[in-house]
């Protein structure tokens, strides 16, 4: 019955994204998540992990291309910088949540219970794993393909935050608030796979709060949600 289960979602997945899948068992392990998958051991079920490790080259290599070509009068340095704020973790988590990625991701009932499938870091690397997945699946046009419809052209067309970093400080600035700074709210994890959190305080108050794999992440992910909450209290 489970795995019915599963297999039904799935297909409601693939017709959001538009691509069926030759081998199911793919998109499976692209939304499997660690917690998920060390509950059932005795299945050998595998995570989306290595599959991740795959998709962030192919995002890279498709992102760098297309920046290459848009943007021909751009020094390598800039480049690259455009490029880390375009598919920063905040901003690839939202894209995600755009086709409600994060609704199909299977966790374990500990990682469920701790917010996880709110998680900007989980739900940036599914969205990897799963362009991992079409990648071996349908080769690289097929990856290039989703990764146009639903990443780039997302940011390009300004619906993702983007660099919420820089979005911020100008926001801050423009409005003449007196104090601004990132604090650092704690970290969790073990060494190999540490989650940071960090809080954005505007004149001693938090108005965001964020986590990520590192704590420009994090402060990314902070700045996104303050940038939200400081547009709101304007309207």
């Amino acid at each position: 019955m489970e795995t019915l289960k599963y297999a039904k979602e799935q297909t409601e997945l693939e017709k959001k994204i538009g691509y069926s899948f030759k081998d199911a068992s793919l998109l499976t392990m692209a939304l499997t998540h660690s917690s998920f998958a060390n509950e059932r051991t005795r299945s050998g079920r595998k995570d989306y992990e290595r599959l991740e490790f795959l998709g962030d080259a192919v995002l890279e290599l498709v992102s760098s291309d297309y920046l290459y070509h848009k943007h021909e009068d751009l020094k390598e340095g800039k480049l690259t910088k455009l490029r880390a704020s375009m598919v920063c973790e905040p901003a690839l988590a939202k894209c995600a949540r755009n086709i409600g990625l994060e609704e199909y991701i299977l966790l374990g009932k500990g990682e469920e219970m701790t917010g996880g499938r709110d998680r900007d870091s989980i739900i940036s690397d599914v969205m990897e794993a799963v362009i991992g997945a079409m990648y071996l699946d349908g080769g690289l046009n097929t990856a290039k393909e989703f990764i146009y419809d639903y990443v780039l052209d997302e940011l390009v067309e300004g619906k993702s935050i983007q660099d919420s970093k820089t979005a911020l400080q100008e926001l801050v600035q423009a409005s003449n608030y007196d104090s601004f700074e990132y604090r650092m709210a704690g970290e969790k994890g073990p060494d190999h796979n540490k989650t940071f959190m960090a809080e954005a305080v505007l004149n001693g108050e938090v108005i965001g709060y964020g986590e990520g794999r590192t704590k420009k992440a994090a402060q990314q992910a902070a700045a996104a949600e303050a940038i939200d909450r400081l547009r709101g209290d304007s309207k």
